[in-house]
């Protein structure tokens, strides 16, 4: 299968068409209000719309009400919904059930004893998003622009499609692949200039970037 590239924690027009226009399979929206890179519901019907059906459409959300869900749904019209926070197996059940979108639930990973959960959300979630675990001291989960120890999902049998997040950028996007052959990447920070601001000539490098390693990856398998 081709390798799944997603750019996330988009909230301009003009990012979202670089995102687009670079050929990135997923588009994320954050709906969470302390993060920079928060959308707001206002703005997201606009962006869903100017997606046109060339990506997929993520929403992102923290602990979301079931409420919050079903605004979010109404004007987005997500493809997937993201849940980062600290939903049980039991609440990815609940919306899967509900809305009828495919859940993606992240999990972070900072030992091996992270990987623990893989088996419960793996028999519930349509795919797995591995994460670096936040700082003890952070207000936002996720790795926050950093990465940790890919080691730790070489030959991972996560059950479910899996996505890799965490400090990726083009500079270690070729060595992330080649250590946990993730069928996708997900990348935020790390095509960002400051928090929350997107750098075009980034996402476009990223983008193509993780193309060639999973080109050259697959060169080397079909060889083996």
């Amino acid at each position: 299968m081709p390798l799944l590239v997603k750019i996330c924690g988009l909230k301009t027009p003009e990012a979202l068409d670089v995102a687009l226009d670079a050929g990135a399979d997923q588009v994320g929206f954050v709906f969470f209000g302390p993060s920079p890179r928060n959308l707001g519901h206002g703005a997201a019907r606009a962006f869903g719309e100017r997606v046109k059906g060339r990506a997929a459409k993520v929403a992102l959300t923290v602990d979301a009400t079931d409420d919050m869900l079903s605004e979010i749904v109404d004007v987005l019209r997500p493809d997937m919904l993201q849940l980062h926070g600290t939903e049980t197996p039991e609440r990815v059940v609940t919306v899967r059930t509900r809305f009828g979108i495919p859940v993606m639930k992240a999990i972070p990973i900072e030992d091996r004893n992270s990987l623990s959960p893989i088996r419960l959300y793996a028999n519930v979630a349509d795919k797995i998003l591995f994460d670096a675990r936040a700082p003890r001291e952070a207000t936002r989960p996720g790795g926050l622009g950093k990465p940790f120890d890919w080691r730790l999902l070489q030959n991972v049998d996560a059950g479910v499609p899996f996505m890799l997040s965490g400090g990726l950028d083009v500079g270690n996007v070729a060595d992330a692949l080649s250590i946990t052959r993730a069928p996708g990447v997900d990348v935020s920070s790390g095509v960002e200039s400051s928090p929350g601001v997107k750098d075009a000539d980034k996402i476009r490098a990223f983008v193509r970037a993780a193309r060639q390693a999973d080109a050259a990856l697959n060169r080397v398998a079909s060889r083996a």
